[in-house]
């Protein structure tokens, strides 16, 4: 039986986990996955302790996208029967705010289909992040697509603390699942971004039919480019796309997913994003002992799970929500 926690105590030492030890965590027997867990909620304990940082999405801009990605329900290859819509106003932004501040929400996401924003969209988003900063104090992240230095630039200045740019899958892989953008693409985006002092975000998607070592990459590339925040969405299949269909995950692996990503970028925030509820399905809780960080509310263009069953399952393990700070007397 592989000791999982003295693994754990090895890598809090500095220990990068070998192909080896990495794929031994995928391949990890059932019977074990709870020694397994025990091992990643060391390592997760002490970098965070027991608290839960919450997430919240604003799906700003919907379909009318021109990439081919396999997996989205928005691109131009996708027959799914998505809203569409344009950059949404201000007002409809600051709204998503406010509820996000009323739920104390952690970190507010503005997400827009695309390959990437327009300055006019660019203008959209710094205007109501500069307000939202003022009212509420939220933490904003944007997703907004392939960015411009002077783009990123702009959007630090507003006042965005962070950008999500996921790399989805494994260079390898990668063609595979779409070919209007490169891998590379996606890399220069998240280093352009961090050379204009935003917090990088990326992550990936898990169950596209991938290989084991391909999973193994994704962990040890987003190691790589140190991003701060790794969320790890596991494949809902959307009829309509061209994974539909799809159906290659079950809870237990999924475990061993998150696992494999903390053992493997033990400091980061690991957060349980798209396909939680359809994937891990009864076994959500225990993912927590793994990632410290979940979405509340719906996702772009598929339902989350309610809001009040996520703070329940919270509550039920005992966890510390992080919440965002109140806001001064008299400003909401």
């Amino acid at each position: 039986m592989a000791n999982w926690l003295h693994l754990a105590e090895q890598v809090l030492d500095g220990h990068e986990l070998t192909d080896e030890e990495a794929l031994a965590i995928l391949d990890c027997p059932d019977e074990e996955l709870l020694l397994l867990l025990q091992g990643a909620y060391r390592i997760r304990s002490a970098y965070y302790g027991n608290k839960v940082k919450l997430n919240m999405i604003i799906n700003a801009k919907s379909g009318l996208c021109p990439e081919n990605c396999g997996y989205c329900s928005q691109s131009a290859v996708a027959t799914a029967p998505v809203k569409t819509y344009k950059m949404v106003d201000k007002e409809t932004l600051l709204r998503g705010a406010e509820e996000a501040h009323r739920l104390r929400i952690g970190t507010y996401c503005i997400v827009a289909s695309g390959r990437g924003p327009s300055d006019k969209e660019i203008d959209t988003v710094v205007s109501a992040v500069k307000e939202i900063k003022e009212r509420f104090g939220l933490k904003v992240c944007a997703c907004l697509g392939i960015l411009k230095p002077e783009q990123a630039a702009r959007l630090k200045e507003a006042g965005v603390d962070r950008y999500n740019h996921n790399i989805n899958t494994s260079k390898q892989h990668h063609p595979n699942i779409t070919t209007s953008h490169t891998y590379d693409d996606r890399v220069r985006t998240v280093e352009t971004v961090k050379e204009a002092g935003l917090s990088p975000c990326s992550g990936v998607i898990v169950g596209m039919k991938e290989t084991k070592r391909d999973v193994v990459e994704m962990a040890r590339s987003l190691r790589a480019l140190d991003a701060d925040s790794i969320p790890v969405n596991f494949l809902h299949a959307i009829d309509g796309t061209p994974l539909a269909g799809t159906n290659e995950l079950n809870p237990r692996y999924c475990l061993k997913v998150l696992a494999l990503f903390r053992y493997m970028n033990p400091t980061k925030e690991i957060r349980i994003a798209g396909g939680r509820e359809v994937n891990l399905r009864s076994l959500q809780p225990l993912g927590l002992y793994a990632a410290n960080s979940i979405f509340v509310g719906d996702y772009l263009t598929t339902a989350g799970q309610e809001k009040a069953a996520d703070y329940q399952m919270l509550e039920d393990l005992g966890f510390e929500i992080e919440f965002a700070p109140a806001p001064p007397a008299g400003v909401v």
